[in-house]
């Protein structure tokens, strides 16, 4: 089944090669989307794909790279569009 989320990740999460850990978690397995930093510090990933590929990437989310500190990651649902290709790193 397609699902698509959005995941907002607080900490030291900027700086730290968040986004390219991120990038290549998406690519890894298999979701399409794109990540960015957010002005408050936080990084932002909006992905679809498989639900078992996506909770994968999920907790990959949660661990971030080595230098990285993951306090919090908040989901939010979003409804699969079918539209989304690749993975790219915005902003």
């Amino acid at each position: 089944m397609i699902i698509a989320r959005r995941f907002r990740v607080a900490g030291r999460v900027q700086g730290v090669g968040f986004r390219w850990f991120t990038e290549e978690a998406a690519l890894r397995e298999g979701v399409s989307g794109h990540v960015r930093n957010l002005p408050d510090g936080s990084v932002e990933a909006e992905v679809e794909g498989e639900a078992d590929a996506i909770l994968r990437f999920e907790r990959a989310l949660r661990q971030g790279p080595r230098a990285a500190r993951v306090e919090s990651v908040d989901v939010t649902e979003l409804s699969p569009t079918g539209r989304v290709t690749g993975f790219r790193i915005v902003g």
